[in-house]
């Protein structure tokens, strides 16, 4: 039997001269910073699917249109995804970036890992008021029509790598 030093003895014993082992316990593994050394980004990526959903396909254009998006792995292990910035996805409504003609505030300090669990399945829900953010202090109603819902990972090429989603809905 291997003996382990731990609690107790210098050779796991413990310390009153008994012969039996004492376990040690041993710290968790990082097991997102295990994948992110063994499996590329590309497999990472492909692992997270997106999806957006609303309720209903159609909303009074007096009403709030609530939406989920839905991120999930589906690998049977953690997986860590690059993204650009701490807003690690985006939601826009038209290609707007939450419904805004004002830019936004992307949070400085570089790339950082966005972590799912194995099989995690991470949900937002959120809501598009029915307006347009046309500067700081002032907004515009959308008028009747069709309108894209989309939620977007904060990578290059999100489209492309399958880490974004989109529906439409229509308002009445």
């Amino acid at each position: 039997m291997r003996r382990t030093r731990g609690a107790g003895g210098r050779d796991g014993r413990s310390s009153d001269g008994d012969d039996e082992v004492t376990p040690r316990t041993f710290g968790s593994v990082d097991a997102g910073a295990v994948t992110r050394r063994l499996v590329p980004q590309r497999v990472r990526q492909w692992a997270i699917s997106v999806d957006v959903s609303t309720p209903r396909a159609k909303y009074p254009a007096d009403e709030a249109v609530p939406f989920t998006v839905t991120m999930k792995n589906v690998l049977p292990f953690p997986v860590s995804l690059e993204v650009r910035s701490r807003r690690f996805w985006t939601w826009s409504v038209d290609g707007l970036t939450d419904a805004s003609h004002v830019p936004a505030r992307d949070p400085a300090g570089g790339t950082v890992g966005f972590e799912f669990g194995r099989g995690e399945r991470k949900q937002f829900r959120k809501r598009w008021h029915g307006s347009f953010r046309l500067s700081d202090d002032e907004w515009e109603r959308a008028g009747p029509g069709e309108y894209t819902i989309a939620a977007t990972l904060n990578v290059d090429d999100a489209e492309k790598k399958g880490l974004a989603a989109h529906t439409t809905v229509r308002l009445v």
